[in-house]
């Protein structure tokens, strides 16, 4: 990331949103096996309607649902990654000054880096709750049918389970978050003080490239566990009197594990990397761009 003079909350946040618009409108399709017919699918995946991995799950979806299918419900996200990311870098740009002022160093470490995007993932995971419960119940095959749209998903939800309920998986969400950041931010660090200082703007980019996918791919091997639970825990409706089989993190790891084994927790993986790698150094050099330009108009 940009070491120059630091800009306004405003400007970080504005430069945080585009990033995000840019990253997920170039990548979106790929999180549509990895969360809708992949991490939802219970048990070893042995029936006709199961998926056996990332061009399974295309090709069955292409096949018997139509193309168009491997968009539905990018309306939250589109709306989702604007305030998502924006939040992202201007949490872990308002986190950074706090540490430093409380430990007393004017520069960042890898340390900070890692405690300066937990906190920031942290903060993130407040406002993606409702985005991702409403893309969760679109994507699901099981429960899709139930709506018409993003609205009729929180009019529905709100009606049957009630106002809290559009922040199931608020537990689980925060972890997803502080270990991706913690993992993302942290690499980018670690990265760019190990590769040649750019001498172009040409060099600028690569270096953020793959700092930034490098951070990506790290931060998603970290979390994809707390992915794959968040998504279970998003898509079981609350029904009063009952605890629901997936209902804290740590403990729907635990049942993952017991009745489908370790690997269960990494479904998905392979096009969840193939997004959020990518996806990570895309978010890096558009925010770092965008910062640039920023500054020159100041």
């Amino acid at each position: 990331m940009s070491q120059d003079k630091p800009l306004p909350f405003v400007y970080t946040f504005a430069a945080g949103a585009i990033a995000g618009i840019s990253e997920a409108s170039t990548l979106w399709m790929l999180s549509r096996p990895e969360c809708e017919r992949q991490q939802l699918q219970t048990g070893k995946g042995t029936s006709a309607d199961s998926y056996n991995g990332m061009v399974d799950c295309f090709q069955k979806i292409v096949r018997n649902e139509g193309f168009s299918r491997l968009y539905r419900g990018i309306t939250a996200p589109i709306l989702m990654e604007a305030p998502k990311r924006a939040t992202k870098f201007a949490a872990n740009d308002e986190w950074g000054k706090f540490y430093r002022k409380a430990f007393g160093t004017e520069k960042m470490n890898q340390s900070l880096s890692i405690l300066t995007g937990a906190s920031a993932g942290a903060t993130e995971s407040f406002v993606v709750v409702p985005f991702e419960l409403v893309k969760i119940r679109l994507q699901d095959k099981a429960s899709a049918g139930k709506y018409t749209g993003m609205i009729d998903v929180v009019s529905k939800t709100i009606k049957n389970e009630g106002v809290l309920a559009m922040y199931n998986g608020l537990e689980s969400t925060m972890w997803r978050h502080i270990l991706w950041n913690a993992g993302y931010f942290g690499c980018i660090f670690q990265v760019q003080e190990l590769l040649p200082k750019a001498e172009s703007k040409k060099g600028e980019i690569l270096n953020g490239l793959i700092s930034g996918g490098i951070g990506g791919t790290v931060g998603t091997i970290i979390n994809t566990p707390m992915d794959v639970v968040k998504s279970r825990i998003q898509n079981s409706p609350k029904v009063a009197g009952q605890t629901p089989k997936y209902n804290w993190a740590w403990g729907a790891c635990a049942t993952v594990m017991k009745e489908e084994g370790f690997g269960a927790l990494y479904k998905g993986f392979l096009p969840k990397v193939l997004r959020l790698g990518p996806g990570g150094g895309i978010l890096l050099v558009v925010f770092t761009s965008v910062m640039d330009f920023f500054r020159s108009m100041k």
